[in-house]
C-alpha cells in the first residue's frame, strides 16, 4: 500500500468512526469530521499532511501526492 491510499483509508475510517460516535454518544463527535475535512483540504493545497508523514515512517512506499 502507498501513502496516498493509506492516508485515504485512514481518512475514510475517522469519517465513519466521528459519524458512529455522533449518532450512538454526542452530536459533538461530528467536530472530528470537521477537522478531517479541514485538514484535507488544506493538505490538497499544501502538501502538508501529518498522517502521510507517519505513514512514510511505518514504511509505506511514495505515492503521487505525498512523496
Amino acid at each position: 500500500m502507498n501513502v496516498d491510499k493509506a492516508v485515504l483509508a485512514f481518512a475514510g475510517c475517522v469519517v465513519l468512526v466521528s459519524v458512529a460516535l455522533a449518532h450512538f454518544v454526542s452530536p459533538w463527535w461530528l467536530l472530528l469530521t470537521v477537522f478531517a475535512g479541514a485538514n484535507m483540504l488544506q493538505a490538497s493545497v499544501t502538501g502538508f499532511c501529518p498522517a502521510a508523514m507517519i505513514f512514510k515512517k511505518l514504511g509505506c512506499r511514495a505515492g503521487e501526492a505525498f512523496r
